[in-house]
Protein backbone atom coordinates (compact mmCIF):
# COMPACT_ATOMS: atom_id res chain seq x y z
CA UNK A 1 0.00 0.00 0.00
CA UNK A 2 1.00 3.29 -1.06
CA UNK A 3 1.87 5.97 1.92
CA UNK A 4 2.83 9.51 3.04
CA UNK A 5 4.70 10.22 5.49
CA UNK A 6 4.39 13.63 7.14
CA UNK A 7 6.89 15.54 8.98
CA UNK A 8 10.09 14.57 8.27
CA UNK A 9 12.22 15.44 11.42
CA UNK A 10 14.56 13.06 13.63
CA UNK A 11 11.98 10.71 14.74
CA UNK A 12 10.70 10.25 11.03
CA UNK A 13 14.40 9.75 9.74
CA UNK A 14 15.13 7.42 12.65
CA UNK A 15 12.42 5.52 12.92
CA UNK A 16 9.45 5.77 10.40
CA UNK A 17 11.50 5.99 7.43
CA UNK A 18 13.38 2.70 7.99
CA UNK A 19 10.02 0.50 9.10
CA UNK A 20 8.75 1.74 6.83
CA UNK A 21 11.43 1.12 3.61
CA UNK A 22 11.77 -2.90 5.93
CA UNK A 23 7.81 -3.33 5.64
CA UNK A 24 6.47 -5.83 3.43
CA UNK A 25 3.19 -3.53 3.51
CA UNK A 26 3.96 -0.47 2.71
CA UNK A 27 6.12 1.89 0.02
CA UNK A 28 7.01 5.07 1.05
CA UNK A 29 5.26 7.25 -2.08
CA UNK A 30 5.52 10.78 -1.00
CA UNK A 31 6.42 12.99 2.02
CA UNK A 32 5.53 16.38 3.51
CA UNK A 33 7.27 18.85 5.22
CA UNK A 34 8.86 22.21 4.87
CA UNK A 35 12.14 21.27 5.09
CA UNK A 36 13.30 17.48 5.39
CA UNK A 37 12.66 14.97 2.49
CA UNK A 38 13.60 11.54 1.65
CA UNK A 39 15.89 10.67 -1.20
CA UNK A 40 14.36 8.93 -4.12
CA UNK A 41 11.05 10.31 -2.68
CA UNK A 42 8.31 12.88 -4.12
CA UNK A 43 8.40 15.35 -1.74
CA UNK A 44 5.15 18.29 -1.19
CA UNK A 45 5.59 21.38 1.40
CA UNK A 46 1.60 21.43 2.30
CA UNK A 47 -0.24 18.56 2.41
CA UNK A 48 -3.09 19.94 0.44
CA UNK A 49 -0.77 19.94 -2.39
CA UNK A 50 -0.11 16.39 -2.31
CA UNK A 51 -3.70 15.31 -1.68
CA UNK A 52 -4.72 16.72 -4.77
CA UNK A 53 -1.73 15.33 -6.54
CA UNK A 54 -1.29 11.85 -5.77
CA UNK A 55 -5.19 10.20 -5.16
CA UNK A 56 -3.59 6.94 -5.77
CA UNK A 57 -2.16 7.31 -1.92
CA UNK A 58 -4.69 6.10 0.55
CA UNK A 59 -2.80 6.53 4.03
CA UNK A 60 -1.35 9.48 6.00
CA UNK A 61 1.36 9.15 9.04
CA UNK A 62 1.49 12.05 11.03
CA UNK A 63 4.98 12.45 12.52
CA UNK A 64 5.17 16.50 12.87
CA UNK A 65 4.68 17.99 16.52
CA UNK A 66 1.22 17.84 18.28
CA UNK A 67 0.44 21.00 17.47
CA UNK A 68 0.07 21.94 13.90
CA UNK A 69 -1.08 18.16 13.83
CA UNK A 70 -4.59 18.67 13.83
CA UNK A 71 -5.24 20.58 10.60
CA UNK A 72 -3.11 18.30 8.80
CA UNK A 73 -4.91 15.14 10.21
CA UNK A 74 -8.51 16.81 9.67
CA UNK A 75 -7.51 17.42 5.39
CA UNK A 76 -5.98 13.67 5.20
CA UNK A 77 -9.44 12.45 6.70
CA UNK A 78 -11.96 14.63 4.45
CA UNK A 79 -10.33 13.66 1.30
CA UNK A 80 -10.68 10.23 2.51
CA UNK A 81 -7.35 8.37 3.47
CA UNK A 82 -6.06 6.75 6.11
CA UNK A 83 -4.66 8.54 9.11
CA UNK A 84 -1.95 7.36 11.70
CA UNK A 85 -0.44 9.76 14.17
CA UNK A 86 2.62 9.68 16.05
CA UNK A 87 2.07 10.03 19.66
CA UNK A 88 0.95 12.18 21.41
CA UNK A 89 -1.90 11.92 18.96
CA UNK A 90 -3.09 15.66 19.29
CA UNK A 91 -2.02 18.69 21.17
CA UNK A 92 -6.12 18.07 23.39
CA UNK A 93 -8.20 15.43 23.93
CA UNK A 94 -10.86 17.09 22.21
CA UNK A 95 -9.55 17.23 19.22
CA UNK A 96 -8.12 13.88 19.06
CA UNK A 97 -11.98 13.21 19.19
CA UNK A 98 -13.14 15.25 16.58
CA UNK A 99 -10.77 13.40 14.58
CA UNK A 100 -11.72 10.47 15.66
CA UNK A 101 -15.92 11.17 14.83
CA UNK A 102 -14.56 12.82 11.41
CA UNK A 103 -12.77 9.20 10.72
CA UNK A 104 -15.98 7.84 11.28
CA UNK A 105 -17.82 9.66 9.15
CA UNK A 106 -15.79 9.38 6.11
CA UNK A 107 -15.62 5.89 6.77
CA UNK A 108 -11.61 5.26 7.16
CA UNK A 109 -8.88 4.00 9.60
CA UNK A 110 -7.69 6.40 12.35
CA UNK A 111 -4.53 4.61 14.34
CA UNK A 112 -3.56 6.59 17.39
CA UNK A 113 -0.02 4.91 17.78
CA UNK A 114 2.11 4.21 20.69
CA UNK A 115 5.09 3.03 19.83
CA UNK A 116 6.36 1.87 23.18
CA UNK A 117 3.21 -0.62 23.96
CA UNK A 118 5.62 -2.28 21.23
CA UNK A 119 8.88 -2.80 23.43
CA UNK A 120 10.36 -6.32 24.03
CA UNK A 121 8.97 -6.78 27.06
CA UNK A 122 5.94 -5.38 27.30
CA UNK A 123 3.64 -7.77 26.30
CA UNK A 124 4.87 -10.30 28.65
CA UNK A 125 5.08 -7.88 31.41
CA UNK A 126 1.22 -7.91 30.91
CA UNK A 127 0.46 -11.37 30.31
CA UNK A 128 2.68 -12.10 34.29
CA UNK A 129 0.69 -9.45 36.03
CA UNK A 130 -3.03 -10.33 34.81
CA UNK A 131 -5.36 -11.64 37.67
CA UNK A 132 -2.50 -10.20 40.40
CA UNK A 133 -3.19 -7.50 42.63
CA UNK A 134 -0.30 -4.49 42.42
CA UNK A 135 0.21 -3.42 45.99
CA UNK A 136 2.21 -0.42 44.77
CA UNK A 137 4.81 0.73 41.88
CA UNK A 138 7.34 3.41 40.67
CA UNK A 139 8.09 4.76 37.44
CA UNK A 140 11.91 6.19 36.88
CA UNK A 141 11.57 8.08 33.31
CA UNK A 142 14.72 10.11 32.83
CA UNK A 143 16.54 11.28 30.07
CA UNK A 144 18.23 14.20 28.41
CA UNK A 145 16.58 16.69 26.26
CA UNK A 146 19.27 17.88 24.52
CA UNK A 147 20.11 14.08 23.57
CA UNK A 148 16.72 13.05 22.18
CA UNK A 149 15.54 16.72 20.85
CA UNK A 150 18.50 18.62 20.09
CA UNK A 151 17.24 22.51 19.58
CA UNK A 152 13.46 21.29 19.45
CA UNK A 153 12.23 24.06 21.45
CA UNK A 154 8.99 23.42 20.21
CA UNK A 155 9.06 20.78 22.58
CA UNK A 156 8.78 23.16 25.16
CA UNK A 157 6.14 25.49 23.74
CA UNK A 158 2.59 25.19 25.12
CA UNK A 159 1.26 22.13 23.42
CA UNK A 160 4.56 20.57 22.81
CA UNK A 161 4.14 18.87 26.32
CA UNK A 162 7.85 19.36 27.50
CA UNK A 163 9.03 16.52 29.73
CA UNK A 164 5.87 14.70 29.04
CA UNK A 165 6.64 13.61 25.31
CA UNK A 166 8.68 11.36 26.86
CA UNK A 167 6.97 10.27 29.75
CA UNK A 168 3.40 9.47 28.01
CA UNK A 169 5.89 6.77 26.49
CA UNK A 170 5.44 5.36 30.33
CA UNK A 171 1.87 6.27 30.66
CA UNK A 172 1.32 4.37 27.58
CA UNK A 173 2.85 1.29 28.90
CA UNK A 174 1.80 1.43 32.04
CA UNK A 175 -2.40 1.91 30.82
CA UNK A 176 -1.02 -1.44 28.85
CA UNK A 177 -0.02 -3.72 31.36
CA UNK A 178 -1.81 -2.97 34.45
CA UNK A 179 -4.95 -5.49 35.21
CA UNK A 180 -6.58 -2.51 36.74
CA UNK A 181 -7.43 1.54 35.20
CA UNK A 182 -5.17 3.94 36.92
CA UNK A 183 -5.81 7.67 38.09
CA UNK A 184 -3.53 10.85 39.53
CA UNK A 185 -4.38 11.97 42.69
CA UNK A 186 -1.48 14.62 42.36
CA UNK A 187 1.27 16.09 40.54
CA UNK A 188 4.05 18.76 40.88
CA UNK A 189 5.35 20.07 37.68
CA UNK A 190 8.63 21.82 37.10
CA UNK A 191 8.65 24.63 34.37
CA UNK A 192 11.85 26.55 33.32
CA UNK A 193 11.48 30.12 34.00
CA UNK A 194 12.14 30.23 30.28
CA UNK A 195 9.82 27.58 28.94
CA UNK A 196 5.81 27.01 28.96
CA UNK A 197 5.94 23.18 29.15
CA UNK A 198 7.71 21.50 32.29
CA UNK A 199 11.30 19.57 32.36
CA UNK A 200 10.18 17.70 34.82
CA UNK A 201 7.27 15.74 36.56
CA UNK A 202 6.66 14.00 40.16
CA UNK A 203 2.67 11.94 39.46
CA UNK A 204 0.67 10.29 42.31
CA UNK A 205 -1.96 7.39 41.52
CA UNK A 206 -4.48 6.44 43.86
CA UNK A 207 -3.03 2.32 43.18
CA UNK A 208 0.01 3.44 45.31
CA UNK A 209 1.95 4.55 42.06
CA UNK A 210 4.77 7.16 41.59
CA UNK A 211 6.22 8.71 39.15
CA UNK A 212 9.38 10.73 38.50
CA UNK A 213 9.77 12.16 34.94
CA UNK A 214 12.78 14.36 34.12
CA UNK A 215 14.09 15.52 31.02
CA UNK A 216 17.33 16.79 32.57
CA UNK A 217 19.17 13.36 32.70
CA UNK A 218 22.69 13.37 31.85
CA UNK A 219 24.64 10.88 31.29
CA UNK A 220 23.07 6.77 31.32
CA UNK A 221 19.49 7.47 30.10
CA UNK A 222 16.69 5.81 32.69
CA UNK A 223 13.45 4.47 31.23
CA UNK A 224 12.01 2.01 34.27
CA UNK A 225 9.17 0.88 36.41
CA UNK A 226 8.98 -1.18 39.00
CA UNK A 227 5.74 -3.22 40.71
CA UNK A 228 5.02 -5.25 44.11
CA UNK A 229 2.51 -7.41 43.70
CA UNK A 230 0.25 -9.89 45.98
CA UNK A 231 2.65 -12.70 43.98
CA UNK A 232 5.76 -11.54 43.39
CA UNK A 233 7.79 -8.03 41.68
CA UNK A 234 8.11 -7.40 38.46
CA UNK A 235 10.57 -4.78 36.67
CA UNK A 236 10.14 -3.58 33.34
CA UNK A 237 13.67 -1.62 32.26
CA UNK A 238 15.18 0.36 29.31
CA UNK A 239 11.82 1.94 28.02
CA UNK A 240 9.93 -1.94 28.32
CA UNK A 241 12.39 -3.66 26.69
CA UNK A 242 13.71 -5.74 29.81
CA UNK A 243 11.67 -7.86 32.05
CA UNK A 244 12.67 -8.99 34.98
CA UNK A 245 10.44 -10.98 37.72
CA UNK A 246 11.76 -11.25 41.66
CA UNK A 247 14.93 -9.43 40.71
CA UNK A 248 15.65 -11.80 38.14
CA UNK A 249 15.92 -11.45 34.53
CA UNK A 250 13.32 -13.05 32.18
CA UNK A 251 13.16 -11.74 28.84
CA UNK A 252 13.45 -8.97 26.28
CA UNK A 253 16.71 -7.65 24.73
CA UNK A 254 18.16 -4.10 24.78
CA UNK A 255 16.67 -2.36 21.62
CA UNK A 256 13.90 -0.34 20.33
CA UNK A 257 14.29 -1.47 16.71
CA UNK A 258 11.09 -3.52 16.26
CA UNK A 259 8.79 -0.77 18.06
CA UNK A 260 7.78 1.05 14.70
CA UNK A 261 7.56 -1.97 12.35
CA UNK A 262 5.07 -3.26 14.63
CA UNK A 263 3.34 0.24 14.25
CA UNK A 264 3.21 -0.10 10.69
CA UNK A 265 1.95 -3.94 11.03
CA UNK A 266 -0.67 -3.00 13.31
CA UNK A 267 -1.57 -0.13 10.68
CA UNK A 268 -1.55 -2.12 7.56
CA UNK A 269 -3.95 -4.76 9.79
CA UNK A 270 -6.27 -1.93 10.44
CA UNK A 271 -6.75 -0.44 6.56
CA UNK A 272 -7.45 -4.05 5.52
CA UNK A 273 -10.06 -4.40 8.15
CA UNK A 274 -11.60 -1.22 7.73
CA UNK A 275 -11.47 -0.43 11.46
CA UNK A 276 -9.70 2.27 13.70
CA UNK A 277 -7.49 1.61 16.77
CA UNK A 278 -8.07 4.65 19.11
CA UNK A 279 -6.59 4.95 23.05
CA UNK A 280 -6.35 8.13 25.17
CA UNK A 281 -5.67 6.81 28.28
CA UNK A 282 -2.36 7.88 28.59
CA UNK A 283 -3.02 11.62 26.82
CA UNK A 284 -5.59 11.64 29.75
CA UNK A 285 -3.58 10.98 32.39
CA UNK A 286 -0.77 13.87 31.34
CA UNK A 287 -4.01 16.11 30.59
CA UNK A 288 -5.05 15.74 34.36
CA UNK A 289 -1.59 15.88 35.66
CA UNK A 290 -1.59 19.37 34.30
CA UNK A 291 -4.76 20.02 35.92
CA UNK A 292 -4.25 18.50 39.56
CA UNK A 293 -0.49 19.27 39.48
CA UNK A 294 1.10 22.34 41.64
CA UNK A 295 3.19 24.36 39.29
CA UNK A 296 7.02 25.23 40.50
CA UNK A 297 9.32 27.76 38.91
CA UNK A 298 12.95 26.61 38.05
CA UNK A 299 15.90 27.78 36.60
CA UNK A 300 15.91 28.48 32.97
CA UNK A 301 16.93 26.00 30.55
CA UNK A 302 18.40 25.99 26.87
CA UNK A 303 19.66 23.62 24.35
Amino acid sequence: MKIALVGIGKIALDQHVPALNASPDWELAATVSRSGTVPGVEAFTRIEDMLAARPDIGVVSLALPPVPRFAVAEAALKAGRHVMLEKPPGASLAEVQALERLATEQGVTLYTSWHSREAEAVAAAKAWLKGKTVKSGHITWREDARKWHPGQDWIFEAGGMGVFDPGINALSILTEILPMPVHLTGAELDFPSNRAAPIAARLRFAQAITADFDFRQEGPQTWDMEFITDQGDIALRMGGNLLEINGKPAGGENTIMGEYPALYARMAGLVRSKTSDIDLRPMMLVADAFTLGQHNRVEAFEF
